[in-house]
């Protein structure tokens, strides 16, 4: 059983962090692989706010929040925007969407790396500490528990969001039909802006989260995550709410299931490995569409 709570803890992170950017790739269509800088930056960001005062869990977790979807919307704004304007068509403009989000990820993370000199950070400073529970004989910590329910929670919100708000209806149209939505009067910019201060805002969340739970992370490791996000998006399927969720703690039980059972030296690979294995076997994931309808 304790293995299961590992599962749930662990699916739970990976699905707050994929949560974010399955939104802005299935909705508004980009592929955000600065995504991982985000997450890093944010928590960063918080230890160094910790350097100069003492604060509890709830502020912390507000600046993780608040600069990662500041940092999202500045990248949008700053570059993706740019790229849209000056790309031939869309298949160009997706291509140029992934390679610019890889080299603005590069700027966060070279600032985290001159800083702390490659060196692990965390956010020992705060006021909060984690303790550990005993829930049914189960060994489980506070920070674990609250990763849990928020990360069903901010899952089940954002799923009622894009299904039942105009908001959501009208992102869906976008990513059915971009130029249809358009002339229907939706403002696609504005909604790419909303879009991704809310992806944004995931990341720097699940950042302080997981820096809390590990104790500390290196400037790399929102780069490891991200890895394991796109995994579980081709996974579920792109735009399936429900897919990204499947995706996440099917690759946490599988990850989890090999680090037991063996001496953990093929988790990494698990990753790669599910990718491959339903992009031979099932293209549009396991809650995909052939076409996909983005929801």
């Amino acid at each position: 059983m304790q293995d299961l709570v590992s599962v749930v803890t662990l699916g739970s992170v990976y699905l707050l962090f994929a949560l974010g950017m399955s939104i802005t790739w299935g909705t508004i269509d980009i592929l955000n692989f600065a995504h991982g800088s985000v997450f890093m930056f944010s928590a960063f960001s918080a230890s160094l706010v910790l350097e100069q005062t003492t604060l509890g869990l709830v502020p912390v977790l507000l600046i993780g929040v608040a600069v990662g979807a500041l940092l999202s919307v500045l990248i949008q704004v700053l570059a993706f925007e740019q790229i849209l304007r000056r790309a031939k068509d869309r298949r160009s403009a997706e291509m140029q969407i992934l390679i610019g989000g890889i080299g603005v990820a590069i700027i966060p993370l070279a600032i985290a790396q001159h800083h702390t000199q490659s060196n692990p950070f965390g956010l020992n400073a705060s006021s909060f500490t984690v303790e550990s529970l005993s829930l049914g004989g189960l060994r489980v910590t506070n920070i674990q528990v609250l990763t849990v329910v928020l990360a069903l929670a901010l899952w089940a919100a954002a799923a009622v969001w894009l299904q039942r708000s105009r908001q959501g209806l009208a992102l869906r149209a976008i990513g059915v039909d971009a130029q249809t939505a358009a002339l229907m009067g939706v403002d696609r910019r504005r909604l790419a802006l909303v879009t991704m201060a809310v992806s944004g805002a995931m990341a720097g969340l699940s950042g302080v989260l997981f820096t809390y739970s590990l104790g500390a992370i290196t400037a790399e490791s929102g780069d490891t995550l991200l890895v394991k996000a796109f995994a579980c998006i081709i996974l579920g399927g792109v735009g399936s709410m429900l897919g990204v969720a499947f995706g996440a703690y099917l690759l946490a039980a599988a990850e989890v299931v090999i680090l037991t059972q063996t001496n953990g030296s093929w988790v990494e690979a698990v990753s790669f490995g599910l990718i491959f294995l339903v992009l031979l076997v099932r293209p549009a994931g396991v809650f995909g569409r052939k076409e996909v309808r983005r929801t």
